[in-house]
């Protein structure tokens, strides 16, 4: 995809977006069977539930601007960010020491999500699509709470167990 225009950056932003929500909700049901923590494991299953809105979202934000649609574009951080994650699973023990892992590489997710729907937020705002800018919006919010989750469940449980 050529990028010429401020829109063409939006479309390609929102794009790797909607690549980088559709890998997370395949790698989430994979942390929830690898963590040990019950906690953990139901957060990453409530989170599994709020990203599949969150895709949803990211249609209809498209949807409120004419002649704009998603593209087939792969995010390739948030692939390299999964794959971390994995590497993290295949040789880690189940337990807290790599319920502590879990909840580090889920939040470096969350990190570039927020970085990610921040920008493209900034440039819905730029470009006058408000009610798309409103609407991820929504999800920059969710963004955020999620990663505040998971530093509680980090500083109250995990990291303790750990030792």
């Amino acid at each position: 995809m050529v990028i010429k225009t401020p829109n063409d950056l939006f479309v390609r932003l929102l794009s790797e977006i909607n690549s980088a929500e559709k890998q997370i909700t395949r790698a989430l049901p994979k942390m929830a069977r690898a963590a040990d923590d019950p906690k953990l494991a139901e957060a990453f299953k409530e989170h599994l539930e709020e990203t599949r809105g969150q895709v949803e979202r990211i249609e209809q934000a498209a949807d409120t601007i004419p002649d704009i649609r998603v593209k087939r574009i792969k995010s390739y951080p948030m692939e390299s960010l999964i794959e971390e994650a994995q590497e993290l699973i295949d040789s880690g023990e189940k337990g807290p020491v790599l319920d502590a892992g879990l909840i580090g590489a889920a939040q470096k997710v969350e990190h570039f999500e927020i970085a990610a729907y921040g920008t493209v937020i900034a440039l819905a705002g730029q470009l006058g699509y408000t009610e798309a800018k409103n609407i991820l919006a929504e999800t920059l919010k969710e963004e955020k709470a999620t990663d505040e989750k998971l530093t509680k469940l980090a500083k109250q449980d995990v990291n303790q167990k750990a030792g």
